[in-house]
């Protein structure tokens, strides 16, 4: 579907028969633009719909992130859902508060135990670049120093309407992603030969994917 095909009209005795294009077939529907890969479109809207967060509060915004799950604002009707059990149970970690030199290594082992594909949010200031404690000694200036960082929320502390509409922006980057463009950088899958065989590498102990940076 959506070739144009051809079709020889009558001709002329010894005239070679011309090729006769036929119109392109409309789609109709609310999905003809995303035909070409549905599969991506109702996977992502699985994603998007059932993000289970796993809050890692280190200060104040934390505070910002409980009123937001409250029955006020509710962000259960954006289908996310609050409180996983833990990071191995999440799809999203919102970093909230203050992130230490010393806390680093805990967020970021944390962020590891999360299954693919997962997001992170930086909430407030403080988490996006250190807030008023950037100068500091002992203060990571950005989580995205140590993690990858899909939304940021700035704010000091900002309010449980920034982290909704920091959700519906991670919800329309996760509508458009692509898993392939995602992960591809780390090359092919291997053949099912090769798994069955043995003679693919494991990844060396603490590696990982993310540019630390």
């Amino acid at each position: 579907m959506g070739v144009n095909q051809e079709h020889t009209g009558p001709a002329a005795a010894g005239a070679p028969a011309e090729p006769v294009l036929l119109p392109e077939p409309k789609r109709l529907g609310v999905l003809s633009r995303l035909a070409p890969e549905p599969m991506k479109v109702v996977l992502n809207w699985g994603r998007r719909y059932s993000l289970w967060v796993f809050n890692f509060g280190l200060a104040c915004c934390a505070i910002e992130f409980i009123a937001a799950s409250m029955a006020r604002h509710d962000f259960i009707r954006l289908g996310v859902i609050p409180f996983a059990p833990g990071p191995r149970q999440a799809d999203l970690m919102v970093v909230s508060g203050t992130v230490t030199d010393k806390m680093a290594p805990a967020v970021k082992r944390l962020y590891e135990q999360m299954p693919e594909p997962k997001y992170v949010i930086s909430f407030g200031a403080c988490s996006n670049c250190g807030g008023p404690y950037w100068d500091s000694y002992s203060v990571t200036k950005g989580v995205d120093q140590i993690i990858p960082v899909d939304v940021y929320v700035p704010g000091c502390p900002p309010r449980p309407e920034a982290l909704l509409q920091g959700i519906l922006k991670l919800q329309e980057k996760i509508a458009r992603e692509s898993l392939g463009e995602r992960y591809g950088a780390n090359g092919p899958r291997p053949s099912t030969a090769a798994l069955r065989s043995g003679l693919v590498t494991p990844p060396a102990p603490g590696a990982s994917g993310v540019d630390a940076g």
